[in-house]
């Protein structure tokens, strides 16, 4: 699905970001295809608040876009085949955006992102990413580990909300708590509006990128 490049990624993300304390670490997506460009762009910015994601339709905008200013590029497969020189020097920034596992074979050299995968396993994997590169929440970005330790949630909330991402039903969250039903939904929709959430997948991404659960167990 993913080539193994975990144990850089956000690694190197980290490093980035404390050189980048006055403002926001940004990536880049570059590729023609405008859907590709607008949807990675939205789970990046999902699962990476704190990142700033640049959208780039050609290798040409990326040149003349200060390119070095970005710590990662994620590029389509045809424009990283069609420039390997340029991205060859750069392959520890470089992300391959591959449509089929295939693909991969002709760039051994890269670390290579499917993204003909649903919206769930791609969330998923970008998770991992980030869950890497943040320690369960020991190494969260300055403004992520200020939000929670002003303790927005209370401890029974974190409990809660943990069981519900793990895909426990709100009945076998009151029994694993030993607490009624109605108080399992009544900590759930406190949870939802003091968050500002809406639905479950953003839920998820809330408790994993801050550090409550572990994004293995979702």
């Amino acid at each position: 699905m993913v080539s193994l490049f975990f144990p850089f990624f956000f690694v190197h993300l980290q490093s980035e970001m404390d050189m980048h304390m006055m403002g926001h670490p940004k990536m880049v997506v570059v590729s023609s295809n405008t859907l590709a460009l607008i949807g990675l762009r939205q789970l990046l910015q999902r699962v990476m608040p704190m990142v700033e994601v640049d959208t780039l339709g050609s290798f040409a905008e990326l040149t003349a876009n200060q390119p070095e200013q970005y710590f990662h590029y994620f590029v389509s497969i045809e424009i990283v085949l069609s420039e390997r020189a340029f991205f060859m020097e750069r392959r520890r920034k470089t992300i391959v955006l591959t449509a089929t596992q295939q693909e991969t074979t002709q760039l051994t050299d890269f670390h290579c992102l499917y993204i003909n995968q649903t919206e769930q396993q791609l969330l998923h994997t970008l998770l991992q990413l980030q869950q890497h590169g943040h320690g369960n929440g020991r190494n969260l970005p300055p403004e992520m580990k200020a939000e929670r330790e002003r303790q927005i949630l209370t401890r029974r909330e974190i409990e809660v909300m943990g069981l519900i991402v793990q895909g426990y039903i709100n009945k076998e969250v009151a029994d694993k708590l030993h607490i009624g039903l109605s108080t399992v939904v009544t900590h759930r929709k406190n949870i939802m509006e003091k968050l500002g959430l809406k639905s479950l997948s953003a839920l998820t991404i809330y408790a994993v990128t801050h550090g409550y659960v572990d994004v293995n167990k979702v």
